[in-house]
């Protein structure tokens, strides 16, 4: 896909892709690929296969958690292998230190580098899709790759 049919976040968001390493190749759907099941019914995948970029807060710091679509984040559990506690992040917030539209939101490419979480289930996956910073971008990596070009920190997630 030619950039000048991307949106300028997701064209951030594979600049940061390419000097991580990563081919940096963003698709844009022609419909919004807001949710988990949204991505997973646009691209024929299962939906486990599918990155879900969410911002908490541990304690007061915003974090990243990179989750499986087929998972839902257990506040209390995570939030005690994390080491303290974690609650949602406000929409506002969000956008703020991702610098990315919700339903959108893309592992990569924000204003500051946020601690990082990946849900361990996505490496049962030989390739996961994440958003690409809009709500209507995909992009496609490994559980291996994802861990790197985040510097995430594989992690269980309930």
């Amino acid at each position: 896909m030619s950039r000048a049919q991307l949106p300028p976040v997701a064209c951030r968001v594979a600049d940061t892709l390419i000097a991580r390493g990563h081919h940096g190749v963003i698709l844009n759907q022609p419909t919004p690929t807001r949710t988990a099941a949204d991505a997973a019914r646009a691209l024929g995948v299962e939906v486990g296969a599918i990155i879900k970029s969410l911002v908490f807060l541990l304690d007061d710091d915003p974090v990243l958690l990179l989750v499986s679509g087929a998972h839902q984040v257990d506040l209390k559990q995570t939030g005690a292998r994390l080491e303290g506690t974690l609650t949602r992040a406000p929409a506002e917030l969000v956008r703020q230190v991702t610098g990315q539209p919700l339903g959108g939101v893309a592992p990569v490419g924000h204003p500051t580098n946020l601690p990082t979480w990946v849900d361990n289930a996505l490496a049962r996956h030989p390739e996961v899709w994440a958003a690409g910073g809009h709500p209507n971008t995909l992009f496609r990596t490994s559980f291996r790759e994802l861990v790197r070009i985040t510097a995430g920190l594989p992690i269980d997630v309930d």
